[in-house]
C-alpha cells in the first residue's frame, strides 16, 4: 500500500467518524424523547439520559386522552391536505403565467414573491393579528378559529416558495409544446392542465413534501389563529401538558412522539421523490 493510499484511507475513516458523530448528535434529542416517554416522573428527573427501568406504555394512552389525539389528528390532516392542494394549484398556475408573460408586470410580481421569502414570520405576527380583527369587525369575515382562516394563511405564506420552484421548472419546458397544442385546438386552460401541469410532476412532489412537513409541524401560526380547543392541530394540542405550575414531562414526551410519527412515516415513504424533484429542478 502506497503512502498516498494510506492517507486517503485515513482521511476517509476520519470523515466517516465525524459524519457518524454528527448523525448521532442529531438523533440524540429523538433518543431523549423516546426513552423519557416510557418513564415515570421520578425516574425521568433522576436521570433523563438513562434507559427506562420499565416500559410505561400507559403514558401514551394518557397523553392521547389529554391531547384529544384523534380529533387533533383529523384537524391536522384536513388543514394540511386542503392547504397543500390549493398551494400546488394556485402556485403552479401563477408561475406558469409569470414565466410565459415575461413582461415588466410579471417580473415585478415574481420579484415580490421572491422578496416575501426573506421576511421572517415573527415580524408579521402583530400585523396578522390586527388584520384578523379588522377582517371580522369591518368585513364580517371570520378568520380566527375557522378552518378557512388558517388554510387561507397557509396558502398565502406557502405561495412564495412554491412559485419560485415552479417558475424555475416552467422556464425549462419548451414553448413549442404549448404552441403545438394551441395549433391543435387546445384552449389556454387545456394547454396548462393537459401539457404543462403533468410535466411539473417532479416539482409538484417536492412542493407537496416540503409543505406537508412545514404545515404538519407548525405550531406558531395555529397558536395565533386557533384558540378553540375543538380546532387544535396536533402540535398545538401538545401544549396541554405544560401548565402554569406543573409540567408532565413524561406524558409530554409521549405526546410529542405521537405527533412526529405520522410525518416521519410520510417522509421515509416519499424521500426518494424529493431527491428526484430537487435533482430535476437543478438540471432544468
Amino acid at each position: 500500500m502506497t503512502a498516498m493510499t494510506t492517507r486517503k484511507t485515513v482521511r476517509r475513516v476520519i470523515l466517516s467518524t465525524l459524519l457518524l458523530l454528527l448523525g448521532l448528535a442529531f438523533l440524540f434529542p429523538l433518543y431523549i424523547m423516546l426513552i423519557n416517554s416510557l418513564k415515570n416522573r421520578a425516574e425521568l428527573y433522576m436521570s433523563p439520559v438513562a434507559l427506562p427501568m420499565g416500559m410505561l406504555w400507559g403514558n401514551y394512552a394518557e397523553a392521547a386522552r389529554k391531547m384529544d389525539f384523534m380529533r387533533a389528528l383529523g384537524n391536522s390532516l384536513f388543514i394540511t391536505i386542503v392547504s397543500v392542494v390549493f398551494i400546488v394549484i394556485f402556485s403552479s398556475m401563477c408561475a406558469w403565467m409569470i414565466a410565459r408573460k415575461n413582461d415588466k408586470l410579471s417580473k415585478l410580481v415574481y420579484f415580490i414573491f421572491v422578496a416575501t421569502m426573506l421576511i421572517p414570520f415573527q415580524t408579521l405576527m402583530m400585523p396578522l393579528v390586527q388584520m384578523m380583527k379588522w377582517s371580522r369587525q369591518t368585513l364580517g369575515v371570520p378568520v380566527l378559529n375557522t378552518y378557512g382562516g388558517i388554510i387561507f394563511m397557509y396558502i398565502g405564506f406557502g405561495m412564495s416558495l412554491a412559485v419560485f420552484l415552479f417558475h424555475g421548472f416552467v422556464k425549462g419546458i419548451p414553448l413549442s409544446l404549448e404552441e403545438a397544442a394551441t395549433l391543435d385546438g387546445c384552449s389556454r386552460g387545456g394547454v396548462f392542465w393537459r401539457i404543462v401541469f403533468p410535466m411539473l410532476k417532479p416539482t409538484i412532489v417536492t412542493v407537496i413534501i416540503l409543505d406537508i412537513i412545514w404545515i404538519w409541524n407548525d405550531y406558531l401560526l395555529p397558536s395565533l389563529v386557533l384558540n378553540n380547543k375543538a380546532l387544535r392541530t396536533i402540535p398545538l394540542s401538545t401544549s396541554s401538558f405544560f401548565g402554569v405550575f406543573t409540567i408532565q414531562w413524561n406524558q409530554a414526551m409521549a405526546g410529542l412522539t405521537m405527533a412526529i410519527i405520522p410525518v416521519i412515516i410520510f417522509y421515509f415513504c416519499a424521500q426518494k421523490y424529493i431527491i428526484k424533484g430537487v435533482a430535476a429542478g437543478a438540471v432544468k
